[in-house]
């Protein structure tokens, strides 16, 4: 199911202070710490590859309902799926600017932007792809707007990969097919038997909270304001939610990159960000967001992604999941264009904005 279809209900997602009854549950049984800020202990890690039994639905986890057949019937009336003309006009100017990737100095991290939520991130010496999508197109949208930022020739060793949930823009089967079996991946509870039966060897699936470490580098799987379903039969049948990454060693020179994966705005990014001070940059979505009235529960508009950098406490932020897919009805270029006005208005530094080109890179 493509994410123009992810809206539930019109009500505000997750604005208040409150955490879900089901999030205190989330929490006691998954090992998390109990204080907030630095007091917080860490969740010990998970065995790497172990097979888990899980709840037959995670419906429990979603912070509004699903959406029903009146919210479906408004959309086909209304008929917003697609910009108009004027706003297709734009595409032309989507920024691409494909370059080698760099080399990361000793203790770097670096990004690159592929398109869509899919970077390249380089970080304590492995290489992780996040929700790769390297097809020209996803089942439902029309092909890219831009292509790939990197080609897939090009691409060093591929050491791991996350994923954040199982919307066709963001868990890609071409693309996975490409990737050795004995590659890791690191997925939401629920989705390792969907990449066991693809022949995936080293398939690690995590709640809320849990963890699990390679190579020097630590993989937590933290909540978000989304849903997940691939077939018309499977809604919330797997767990969705974002990826934190931190180079092991502790002290203040740990490194720390948020990838958000796709959600909409709500509690959980004060929550994050209390378990997780000193964020150095947030790879958080701005599109995919019009009608408002339908996406707003489960895609964050522009300025709902710079309150969130600001709740989380990151250092930098990197837009994504815009000028790739065409999923929603804004025009193209608008995204953009609003992220940099709501940065602007912060106050905060212009280059703590990293708003790369598709195909760019930026380090740490």
């Amino acid at each position: 199911m493509r994410d123009q279809t992810d809206a539930p209900s019109a009500s505000r997602a997750g604005a208040g202070p409150d955490v879900p009854a089901a999030a205190v549950r989330v929490g006691a049984g998954t090992g998390a710490g109990t204080g907030a800020g630095a007091g917080v202990r860490r969740a010990r890690p998970r065995p790497l590859g172990e097979h888990r039994l899980w709840p037959r639905s995670f419906a429990d986890r979603l912070t509004t309902p699903l959406p029903g057949v009146r919210a479906f019937a408004r959309l086909a009336r209304e008929g917003a799926f697609r910009p108009g003309a004027e706003g297709l006009r734009g595409i032309p100017d989507l920024p691409y600017a494909p370059a080698p990737l760099p080399p990361v100095p000793a203790g770097a991290v670096s990004v690159t932007w592929a398109g869509h939520a899919s970077w390249i991130l380089r970080i304590g010496g492995l290489t992780v792809l996040t929700d790769p999508v390297w097809s020209r197109r996803i089942l439902g949208t029309p092909a890219r707007m831009t292509p790939v930022g990197v080609r897939w020739e090009d691409l060093p060793p591929v050491d791991a990969v996350v994923i954040s949930h199982n919307h066709y823009d963001h868990l890609d089967a071409p693309t996975l097919k490409r990737l050795p079996r004995a590659t890791p991946l690191f997925v939401p509870a629920g989705l390792a038997r969907w990449c066991r039966r693809r022949g995936f060897t080293a398939v690690t699936e995590l709640d809320w909270w849990e963890a699990a470490e390679l190579g020097g580098v630590r993989f937590e799987f933290v909540p978000a304001h989304h849903w997940s379903k691939r077939s018309l039969t499977d809604a919330c049948r797997t767990l969705w939610g974002g990826w934190m990454l931190s180079v092991l060693g502790g002290g203040s020179e740990e490194k720390k990159v948020y990838f958000a994966g796709d959600t909409g705005y709500g509690h959980w990014f004060g929550e994050i960000g209390r378990r997780h001070p000193g964020i150095d940059l947030a790879l958080l979505p701005i599109g995919a967001y019009a009608p408002r009235w339908w996406l707003r529960d489960v895609h964050a508009d522009p300025e709902e992604a710079v309150r969130a950098c600001l709740d989380l406490g990151a250092r930098r932020m990197a837009p994504m999941h815009w000028g790739t897919f065409v999923l929603s009805a804004e025009p193209v270029m608008e995204p953009l264009q609003r992220v940099r006005a709501a940065w602007a208005r912060t106050g905060l530094p212009r280059e703590h904005l990293w708003d790369l080109p598709v195909g760019a890179s930026r380090a740490l």
